[in-house]
């Protein structure tokens, strides 16, 4: 049994999740991995299915939000959603503001994940430091692939739900990355803000089918191959760093709020501003840094 103090630890693991989240190239899936919840996560998720409905029925809703960590996940949701709702206008902020700042944070926060990480790999053998390189370059063509053709189809964007919550569940792949890739993106805003039941049903029902099927196999995968699991996300993580690269410029313009604002595909550059504004995107990145290193300190009490 958690005691309280441990209960308010996992919400507030689930509101760094949920932060993570919401700017895109940050996948919450690092933070679950350096706040020491990832392995009870996957297992959580992977032991969903049908027979837990079966079981509320069999055993009790008691019983099964014991035997299934129902409790586990509602507080995370609840961190994670309470996040959304608290930092969403001021992450939004800090996107139109400072966004140098905002990426140069989240670049320090996953360059300190790395080496905790790399710790957790037992062997460091060359056949895991092969698989490293190999998540480095997938991660770099994943990354940099052009936005696909966006369309409307129920089918299509189930499909990119289930493949966005899957990158999702891995650390250092971002799940609005990936559904910009494939041309999802804008679909998905556009039916939140016009309330299109439609695509909105069909994205959540990718999403959950996702979660369950991509969780069962991360969860055999992490059991029967760990360090080549982990071997394989820090490449990952390396390799996706680029797309947090602080300084970029407008390209394309790829959706229009309701509200008039813009979201763009951007290009990286060079910082063009004198060395003051350099040193204050290398403090914020210092700051990030940081903050992992006191929540490893804290997962590890």
């Amino acid at each position: 049994m958690r005691s309280r103090q441990q209960w308010l630890s996992l919400i507030a693991k689930g509101f760094a999740m949920g932060s993570a989240d919401l700017v895109p190239g940050v996948s919450g899936g690092t933070i679950a991995f350096i706040t020491g919840i990832y392995n009870e996560l996957i297992e959580t998720i992977a032991a969903l299915g049908p027979r837990t409905i079966k079981d509320l029925f069999k055993i009790g809703v008691v019983e099964t939000w014991r035997k299934y960590n129902l409790g586990f996940l509602v507080a995370l949701v609840s961190g994670i959603a309470l996040a959304v709702l608290v930092l969403s206008n001021t992450i939004h902020h800090f996107q139109v503001e400072n966004p140098e700042e905002l990426r140069s944070f989240f670049v320090g926060l996953v360059i300190a994940s790395t080496p905790i990480i790399f710790r957790s790999i037992s062997n460091k053998s060359f056949r895991n430091y092969t698989w490293c390189s190999i998540g480095i370059v997938l991660a770099l063509v994943i990354t940099s692939l052009p936005p696909s053709v966006q369309t409307n189809s129920p089918l299509f964007i189930a499909l990119s739900g289930a493949i966005a919550i899957s990158a999702m569940l891995l650390p250092g792949i971002s799940g609005s990355f990936i559904l910009l890739i494939l041309g999802a993106y804008s679909p998905v805003i556009a039916a939140l803000a016009g309330f299109d039941f439609v695509i909105i049903i069909a994205f959540l029902f990718g999403v959950i089918g996702g979660l369950l099927a991509f969780s069962r196999v991360l969860k055999k995968v992490l059991e029967n191959h760990r360090d080549l699991t982990l071997s394989l996300l820090l490449g990952f993580m390396i390799g996706a760093l680029h797309v947090l690269w602080p300084w970029r410029e407008n390209v394309t313009e790829l959706y229009t709020h309701s509200d008039g604002r813009i979201e763009w595909i951007t290009a990286k550059v060079l910082p063009t501003g004198d060395f003051y504004e350099v040193a204050i995107v290398a403090i914020w990145a210092i700051v990030g840094a940081i903050v992992v290193t006191a929540l490893d300190k804290l997962s590890n009490r």
